[in-house]
């Protein structure tokens, strides 16, 4: 199933059950001149759910701690949806403020199951609340990323990489490789998203020590482009 960056919220109870939905996209990409684009949710369970949207602005400090605010900058019309099993609909995000020419506007847009406690004989299921956060891009042309990445020891098999987006656009790193020459060193393989302005620090583990002297660092985003950083290593 496609699904963004998600949390459950588990409500006790004697039993759970959870609705079954998707998101199409799970990235939502707007440029400057757009004013709105289609989402499309499905029902993939086999009862009715209801859901309600939210938006957010999304920054991160300087440190890279995401920060999300509720926003009136975005609308999804309609805000609640109710679908029956099996049932898809499409909705409209639609962008209210105008948009920057210089620099991205970052947001996620939260969509969260409203559950419904179903009483049963000698026993109340209540259903597992899901919610499915999605982030979303306004883009003008000029905006991109511009990433800075140093290496530094952090024990004898772990080196610290740490990437400053010195942009005006995301970046999310999708693979930090360490390597001497066509030797790979060490690997880390995620999803990390680093904001303009941001830093975040990535663990690169490797089989054993990292040698002293010259170290490169490939970073891979989700593009599939890949920039090499020099370090060297004490």
């Amino acid at each position: 199933m496609r699904r963004g960056w998600f949390l459950i919220f588990l409500l006790l109870a004697k039993s759970a059950v959870a609705a079954n939905f998707s998101v199409t996209p799970v990235r939502i990409y707007m440029k400057a001149q757009d004013r709105a684009v289609a989402v499309t949710i499905q029902n993939e369970g086999s009862g009715p759910v209801l859901l309600q949207a939210d938006l957010y602005t999304w920054s991160q400090k300087a440190d890279g701690t995401d920060e999300l605010v509720l926003t009136e900058d975005l609308i999804l019309s309609p805000p609640i949806i109710k679908l029956g099993a099996n049932a898809k609909q499409v909705v409209r995000l639609a962008r209210l403020k105008p948009a920057d020419a210089s620099r991205q506007l970052t947001y996620r847009m939260v969509l969260r199951e409203v559950p419904e406690a179903t009483p049963q004989k000698d026993t109340i299921q209540v259903p597992i609340a899901l919610a499915l956060s999605m982030p979303v891009f306004i883009t003008p042309t000029p905006a991109q990323r511009q990433m800075a990445c140093e290496g530094r020891r952090a024990g004898p098999g772990t080196l610290d990489v740490s990437c400053l987006n010195k942009g005006s656009a995301y970046a999310q790193v999708r693979e930090v490789t360490v390597r001497r020459g066509e030797e790979v060193l060490g690997r880390y393989e995620g999803g990390v998203y680093i904001l303009p302005g941001a830093r975040k620090v990535v663990p690169v583990k490797a089989g054993g020590s990292f040698p002293a002297g010259k170290l490169q660092i490939s970073v891979t985003y989700d593009d599939g482009r890949t920039e090499v950083f020099e370090m060297e290593a004490g």
